[in-house]
């Protein structure tokens, strides 16, 4: 059963669009929205790749609880869960890496991804960062109240999915075990091996008086949603906000704005809800701070989506 779909992005990648077409960040700025904006692009696809299987094996299955895109905060420490499959007996975390090349793991555990024709890059183990977020939501789980019937912790399986046109190179057999690093259109294939081979006869009777029924994990699931804390999809690096206040104070000292005017359409249109999110008031067309975009885009009920220099904001009540 499906609980949370994935939080919608349009905002941060409209964002990131306007910024990408401002001639005056320099290179350093450039890169950094530029390497934003694909890291972003990517994640979307992959995540939304990932939940098409995920949900297509395990929706109409009451016996576990599916939630997409899962951000916690618990004592300053965020977890950001790709995917959280909670099942009677186990918890499931997926982590979704899209890489279209060739991902290889060696026999120490560690990753690194090659693509065509490019040199190789290491990356984090993901392995080792849905650790990370398994320590987080345990902690929330503590705070929550949820335990089992017998009281024992819940038990979680990691779970890497890459894009199922990836490459995978294992390490020598016996040397790290990479079974859960998988593709993701194998899925169904991976779970009914994990339940043959993983929860045996033996360890389900252990198990018999542990099992929570469908009711309970579908409010164990709801529960853990009311925990969501999105992420905040206009922020950005200090050193990109800090260039932008800069520029907007040189070109307000040489810029006369207009006398107040009514803004260029009312805050019930379409027009002005539909408009890309830009740094530029829609009143006099003079370029605004990011403090000023986001406290419009913030406040929709106000300004329709449309962005306007502090002097034009006034002309909304």
């Amino acid at each position: 059963m499906l609980i949370k779909s994935a939080d919608d992005k349009s905002k941060r990648v409209a964002l990131l669009q306007s910024l990408q077409a401002d001639s005056s960040l320099d290179r350093r700025q450039q890169d950094w929205v530029t390497g934003e904006l694909w890291r972003l692009r990517q994640g979307i696809q992959g995540e939304r790749d990932a939940s098409h299987y995920i949900d297509s094996h395990f929706r109409d299955n009451e016996n576990y609880a599916i939630v997409h895109d899962l951000r916690v905060v618990v004592d300053g420490e965020v977890a950001q869960i790709d995917h959280l499959l909670i099942g009677r007996t186990i918890c499931f975390l997926f982590e979704t890496k899209c890489f279209g090349g060739n991902l290889k793991i060696n026999d120490h555990g560690e990753f690194s991804v090659t693509y065509a024709g490019r040199r190789t890059f290491g990356i984090e183990s993901p392995i080792e960062q849905s650790r990370r977020h398994e320590k987080t939501l345990r902690k929330l789980l503590d705070r929550l109240d949820l335990k089992t019937r017998t009281g024992l912790p819940i038990e979680f399986r990691h779970v890497v999915l890459v894009h199922p046109k990836a490459t995978i190179t294992r390490p020598s057999v016996g040397k790290f075990n990479t079974s859960n690093v998988i593709k993701a259109d194998q899925l169904p294939s991976w779970h009914a091996r994990f339940v043959e081979e993983d929860l045996s006869v033996i360890k389900m009777l252990s198990l018999v008086m542990n099992v929570r029924g469908t009711d309970t994990v579908r409010a164990w699931a709801e529960k853990i949603v009311r925990q969501h804390r999105p992420s905040d999809l206009l922020a950005l690096p200090e050193f990109l906000q800090s260039a932008l206040h800069q520029e907007k104070s040189v070109e307000a000292s040489s810029t006369t704005r207009p006398t107040l005017a009514q803004p260029v359409a009312s805050v019930q249109g379409a027009a002005v809800s539909d408009a890309p999110k830009r740094l530029v008031c829609m009143t006099c067309g003079v370029k605004i701070s990011y403090p000023e975009g986001k406290f419009c885009w913030n406040n929709v009920h106000r300004f329709g989506g449309g962005q306007y220099c502090r002097e034009h904001q006034a002309a909304f009540k």
